[in-house]
């Protein structure tokens, strides 16, 4: 790998006896790994038996490569993310039930661990500034069977007036120079230069400004960067020490391979050796920084919970008391455990808002919370996002698919299928798949056309 000249004497200053080893590095593989999801009823016994073994510092973790056209992975039983990365959601650590932002979220890594730990429950906001980086955030984090969570996209200091103190933890993994993810992605060192890590550190600051209006007093804020750049790890959170007093850091449990952050390379605080740094010639990752800080300002009394008043939100309206009635016969047929709470529609789109999200007011919102179908003429169909967010369990009536079957389904191919008439989930090794209509034994297929493969 052709490294800048001056990257790498930048390199040789900073780690001196360690460099060799460290630069070495960049001539070797790049380290896969991939996550299971725990909200699925199930293990993916397939990528599993594939893989070379499980991480030691993520309890779903594991070192291999998925397959993108798998059954397992396009029904959301794992999620391909690299080791190092797996690290920051095991740092943030969010509980069952918290409000949580994951300030800079595509693609979605980082947001699907968050989630899994809170057990769908609570909020997530998963917030991207990039339009269609947001996009590709929004299907992985349908594809995981996420319900309670928001997909925003805005600019942090936009976002912040809507949050005022209300987010328990948050996550800012902030765009850096990606000097840690020049082996993964080559083409990320064309723009490097010797100033470009002081450029991304200035952004950063700001982010972390905007991300600090909406922690709660005794919240928690976790930073992470995929750079090795003391300019974007141990000095800005040098920065915000000084910055912000009430804020502190908290002590990183590390485990083999895992390295104390270094504060001879900011302003000497012995409270940087918290902060944890992940290098390649120690542990089996890309570059990696990670740091967790908690506002010690007394936590606020909770407020009375207010009820949520019909409205109209940028664009999101409520359904008439018709379509609703149509979208609940639907679910007394085919789903009848699942309650319809906050629904709202965007156009003919139908989603349920969590119930723990204050408002869609004034919001660029790409997915407003689980998308569970569409209005037709005199009719609902429902979405695929719905069926992966179901155990098969939950549905009424159910097909199965053979794995010869699944791949003509995801193909767009109707079947022929003995079973009574009507909607059914489809299912293929109790992975829940999408839809089909049974009708006069065939199952027409509604597995959506840009998916299809």
């Amino acid at each position: 790998m052709q490294l800048p000249a001056a990257f790498i004497e930048k390199y040789q200053h900073l780690l001196g006896a360690e460099a060799p080893a460290f630069l070495a590095t960049f001539d070797q593989p790049s380290q896969s790994g991939f996550r299971t999801n725990p909200l699925k009823n199930g293990q993916p016994t397939a990528s599993i038996a594939a893989a070379s073994g499980p991480t030691t510092h993520v309890k779903n973790g594991w070192f291999g490569k998925v397959n993108g056209k798998s059954l397992d992975h396009v029904t959301g039983w794992v999620y391909s993310q690299e080791p190092s990365a797996m690290t920051v959601g095991e740092v943030v650590a969010p509980q069952p039930g918290e409000r949580v932002l994951d300030l800079c979220a595509a693609p979605g890594g980082k947001s699907t661990h968050l989630l899994a730990q809170m057990h769908d429950t609570g909020l997530l906001v998963a917030n991207e500034i990039f339009s269609k980086r947001a996009k590709i955030l929004a299907e992985n984090l349908e594809r995981w069977g996420a319900k309670n969570a928001v997909v925003t996209n805005e600019a942090p200091d936009q976002l912040a007036p809507h949050f005022s103190q209300f987010f328990d933890r948050i996550l800012v993994d902030a765009p850096c120079s990606g000097e840690g993810m020049f082996r993964k992605e080559p083409a990320g060192i064309e723009y490097w230069t010797p100033t470009y890590p002081a450029e991304c550190a200035n952004r950063q600051k700001k982010i972390l400004a905007s991300a600090l209006t909406m922690l709660k007093p005794g919240g928690t804020l976790v930073y992470s960067t995929c750079t090795f750049a003391p300019e974007e790890d141990e000095q800005v959170i040098a920065w915000l020490l000084k910055e912000y007093p009430y804020l502190a850091l908290v002590p990183i449990e590390k485990t083999a391979g895992m390295d104390d952050g270094r504060p001879a390379w900011a302003d000497g605080n012995p409270a940087l050796t918290k902060t944890c740094r992940l290098f390649p010639h120690h542990f089996a990752g890309e570059g990696h920084f990670i740091a967790k800080l908690v506002d010690q300002r007394p936590a606020p009394a909770p407020k009375p919970a207010r009820k949520n008043k019909k409205r109209q939100t940028n664009g999101a309206l409520r359904l008439s008391k018709a379509e609703f009635a149509l979208v609940q016969a639907w679910f007394d047929q085919v789903v009848p455990s699942f309650e319809l709470e906050r629904l709202v529609k965007f156009g003919d789109q139908v989603y349920a808002v969590p119930t723990a999200m204050p408002t869609l007011n004034g919001l660029s919102v790409l997915r407003p919370g689980l998308h569970l179908g569409t209005l037709k003429k005199r009719r609902f169909e429902p979405a695929l996002a719905l069926a992966l967010a179901l155990a098969p369990e939950q549905v009424t009536k159910r097909v199965a698919l053979t794995m010869e079957q699944w791949r003509a389904y995801v193909h767009g191919e109707a079947l022929p299928f003995e079973a009574p008439d009507g909607w059914a989930l489809v299912v293929c090794q109790n992975h829940s798949c999408g839809w089909g209509k049974v009708a006069n034994r065939i199952l027409k297929n509604f597995y959506p056309k840009g998916l299809r493969f």
